[in-house]
């Protein structure tokens, strides 16, 4: 006789459907392993690219005249306002702001990292990160994953959501691009923030104004230098449409310190 191609039997075969596929998927379990077991989700502290906990010292290397010292009233050159932008800041009256008891309009969160002095930052907990400012005695939280909103009245710190990102954006403002330094052989990325629910305040000293609608975006970028120096790199992006024309662009640098030392936290000072 000629040869003849024979075909084995599924173990199985004859049985019901249901049964059927249980023997195929015990077959394909036996060939192939037990399916893994689901990720557990990976908290924020544990996930972070790089660390950014501990002191740091602002090192003002831009913008020195609106940053050292209180600008003119009526001095907002830079800043994108809307014509009601320019009315409000025109009007500025630190006198009526230390009445009212808002001498830290200038330290809300789309300014305080503006702010000469210096930052502690912590972990609270995995998914919450604090930051410490000496300037004005502001406190920041940031949020991980799905938090919500606090509700209540507006704080001059808002309600912060934050993220790590593989992207950091361009000094234009207009297009992500990759971090440009490597972080400690680890992989590269950056601490995104997004800020709403703000009490109304200044972006500058001098009254320049942010309305209670403002959308605060920054992206917090880590390098090691040669010389073992590491800096923190903010790049700070305000939209607001009532009181701007664009969205308003600042970088801001921090130089990690070893320890407390110059740690000084002081009230918010309206001039």
């Amino acid at each position: 006789m000629g040869n003849r191609i024979v075909a084995r039997r599924p173990k199985c075969l004859g049985v019901a459907t249901l049964g059927l596929l249980m023997c195929i998927s015990r077959n394909a379990e036996s060939q192939f392993g037990p399916e893994p077991a689901p990720a557990r989700p990976v908290d924020a502290k544990t996930a972070a690219p790089y660390d950014i906990t501990g002191y740091w010292v602002s090192v003002v290397t831009e913008d020195w005249r609106w940053r050292m010292v209180t600008p003119a009233k009526g001095d907002y050159a830079s800043v994108p306002l809307t014509t009601e932008g320019r009315k409000v800041t025109d009007a500025w009256d630190p006198a009526k702001d230390e009445a009212e008891g808002a001498q830290c309009k200038a330290y809300g969160a789309p300014a305080i990292m503006r702010v000469p002095g210096r930052i502690h930052v912590t972990w609270v907990d995995a998914n919450t990160m604090k930051i410490e400012a000496d300037a004005g005695s502001q406190v920041r939280t940031l949020h991980f994953g799905e938090w919500k909103t606090s509700g209540g009245e507006p704080q001059w710190q808002g309600d912060s959501i934050a993220s790590w990102d593989e992207m950091i954006p361009s000094r234009g403002g207009l297009a992500l691009v990759p971090p440009s330094r490597e972080i400690g052989g680890q992989k590269r990325g950056t601490l995104k923030v997004i800020t709403t629910h703000m009490r109304p305040g200044y972006l500058r000293k001098n009254g320049v104004p942010y309305s209670a609608n403002a959308v605060l975006t920054e992206y917090y970028d880590l390098s090691r230098e040669a010389s073992g120096d590491t800096w923190l790199w903010i790049t700070t992006v305000v939209n607001d449409p009532q009181y701007l024309n664009q969205p308003f662009i600042t970088s801001t640098h921090w130089k990690k310190q070893p320890d407390a030392s110059g740690w000084n936290p002081t009230p918010c000072a309206a001039r």
